[in-house]
């Protein structure tokens, strides 16, 4: 992706720090991209104030109005597409989407999930993984595909469970890393270095083996020198 900088819309229901972490690092020039509109399914998701702010078009969906998934899913469908995304972003919208909208956006459709996929799909993953005992959490960036948090994971960042982690704190933590992973992903994407082929993530030509790791030294490095043109080259 080269030339006019991408359009990416994002989808939020609620604080949007997600969205306000991709806001800020447009800012600063590090992603090709600019987020052309904000979209929510609640009027008094604070994500649409920090659209305003940037802005962006704030617009609202609201998922109550319709008689069925289907229907609001056309609908939010119809406003985004209002905007020719070349990426669209969910960053904390609470609605599980229908097969023919994500059928609709595949390949360029992300989400950012609180656990270390695939442990602890679905919700309440903090409580889940100290009720487990685990030694270790996170949080994992990945396309979505029709299985709810089962799509490719393009790149993880992980956090040693502490004694005495309440979910609160562990999300906490948590969600410090996914500030950095998030943009760091959309980066790759607005570039033309991270794309969806055959189910699998494509990197920089090649597809990944695993996720990539934010502890990786490669990635940290990305992280220190974040010029949007730059490109590390085959396997990072």
């Amino acid at each position: 992706m080269t030339g006019t900088p991408a359009s990416i819309v994002v989808l939020v229901s609620g604080g949007g720090s997600n969205l306000q972490a991709i806001l800020d690092a447009c800012a600063r020039g590090e992603i090709a991209g600019r987020v052309t509109a904000v979209i929510s399914n609640r009027p008094e998701a604070r994500g649409l104030e920090r659209a305003h702010r940037h802005g962006a078009a704030a617009e609202v969906v609201e998922h109550g109005r319709f008689e069925s998934r289907e229907h609001f899913d056309a609908a939010l469908m119809a406003a985004i597409d209002a905007h020719r995304p070349d990426l669209v972003v969910l960053a904390g919208f609470m609605r599980i989407l229908t097969p023919g909208f994500v059928a609709h956006y595949a390949g360029r459709l992300l989400n950012i999930h609180p656990s270390l996929l695939p442990a602890y799909r679905g919700l309440d993953t903090h409580a889940r993984a100290l009720a487990d005992a685990v030694s270790e959490h996170g949080a994992s960036v990945h396309f979505v595909t029709g299985e709810l948090d089962g799509g490719p994971v393009i790149l993880q960042a992980r956090i040693p469970v502490q004694a005495g982690d309440t979910p609160a704190a562990l999300a906490a933590r948590v969600l410090e890393k996914e500030h950095l992973i998030y943009p760091l992903a959309v980066r790759w994407f607005c570039a033309g270095r991270l794309r969806l082929a055959d189910h699998r993530v494509i990197f920089d030509g090649r597809p990944l083996a695993a996720p990539l790791r934010l502890e990786d030294p490669a990635v940290q490095a990305e992280l220190a020198d974040p010029v949007v043109s730059r490109h590390a080259g085959p396997g990072l």
